[in-house]
């Protein structure tokens, strides 16, 4: 199938067809089977976001002690790796430098 580019917002999870719909921090060039999968992903990420609520009504424990943030960071990496393969040159680089690949 044909690749085509899409527009992403991790922060508002979104993935657009046309540049200026909203803003976005990524271009990407893949197939609607890619884009599919980037979209469950988004929604994984967004049900372990959900689970981290609860912490917040609870002082005193670290961001690192949590359970439930390690399981959202692990999605939100999920995410940026995937951007990262679909990505293009500029996108590609630019996630290189937010050092989340290691």
């Amino acid at each position: 199938m044909d690749k085509r580019i899409y527009y992403v917002s991790v922060q508002s999870k979104t993935i657009m067809q046309h540049q200026g719909d909203a803003a976005y921090e990524f271009e990407v060039e893949a197939t609607p089977e890619e884009i599919i999968k980037l979209k469950e992903l988004f929604e994984d990420m967004e049900f372990a976001e959900e689970r981290t609520f609860p912490r917040t009504l609870v002082p005193g424990i670290p961001y690192h002690h949590d359970v439930e943030n390690d399981v959202y960071d692990l999605y939100l990496k999920n995410v940026y790796q995937t951007l990262y393969g679909l990505g293009t040159d500029e996108t590609k680089k630019h996630i290189q430098t937010m050092n989340l690949l290691d």
